[in-house]
């Protein structure tokens, strides 16, 4: 039996929380050796806690993974195949465009059965976007590389993705933090940007840029006021943070 696979049967050992077909556990199956040997090589492990964070303009996906120091390092990166829209958050149903926010995913948003070969729901309209009158559903991460309003992967990035969430949630994440941004948040890209309608949106995502690049643990998000409020994570929350979500 390969080292992948036993770590898989410890994991499924704390017991199963996310939903499975036939479709997902080959999926699991096919990519737990590579994902394990890469982590290894990098001083990680499958089952650890995972962040995920879009960069709309680069079309990328980058997953990071909690060390054994408690930092996240960013472990793997996937060109996004398709999304649409142009910088800025979604506001409506039909609007054509991809969200931008912090998005909080537990094992009930996955869906292993997607017309899109495996997908995962973004929560959208998250707490914020309803405080700002924001509506559509079903904005997931999927396969299939084709996509209006979603992000769109390659079958092979999904199947990556997911198995590196499943193994979290089996080893007892509650929920896999998403933010997706317009650009990476940094002073000069902030400056570049300073003239757009959306700026102010982006202040407010840029704090939670900035404590994840000095703490290295993604922060925990809320919202006051119609605004985000983000606070250092020193533990992970036991729950599903925006209970009000779809």
């Amino acid at each position: 039996m390969t080292r992948a696979l036993i770590v898989l049967l410890c994991l499924l050992t704390l017991g199963a929380t996310v939903p499975e077909t036939a479709r997902s556990r080959a999926a699991v199956a096919r990519r737990s050796a590579g994902l394990s040997q890469g982590l290894e090589d990098a001083g990680l492990k499958l089952g650890s806690p995972v962040f995920l964070r879009i960069v709309k303009d680069e079309a990328v996906l980058e997953a990071w993974v909690e060390g054994a120091d408690t930092r996240f390092s960013l472990f793997r990166t996937w060109p996004i195949c398709a999304f649409s829209g142009a910088p800025g958050p979604k506001q409506r149903t039909g609007d054509l465009q991809a969200p931008e926010g912090a998005y909080f995913v537990p094992p009930g948003r996955m869906n292993p059965a997607s017309s899109f070969h495996l997908s995962f729901d973004l929560g959208y309209p998250n707490a914020y976007d309803r405080a700002h009158g924001r509506t559509g559903k079903h904005l997931m991460v999927h396969g299939d590389c084709v996509s209006i309003g979603c992000y769109a992967m390659t079958d092979e990035g999904i199947e990556e993705i997911w198995t590196l969430m499943a193994a979290a949630f089996e080893a007892g994440q509650p929920y896999v933090r998403v933010h997706a941004v317009p650009f990476r948040l940094d002073e000069q890209n902030m400056r570049t940007h300073a003239d757009s309608r959306w700026i102010e949106f982006w202040r407010e995502l840029a704090v939670a840029w900035r404590m994840f690049e000095e703490d290295g643990r993604p922060p925990d998000a809320t919202v006051s006021d119609g605004r985000y409020v983000f606070t250092s994570d020193a533990a992970a929350p036991a729950a599903d943070p925006d209970p009000a979500g779809p």
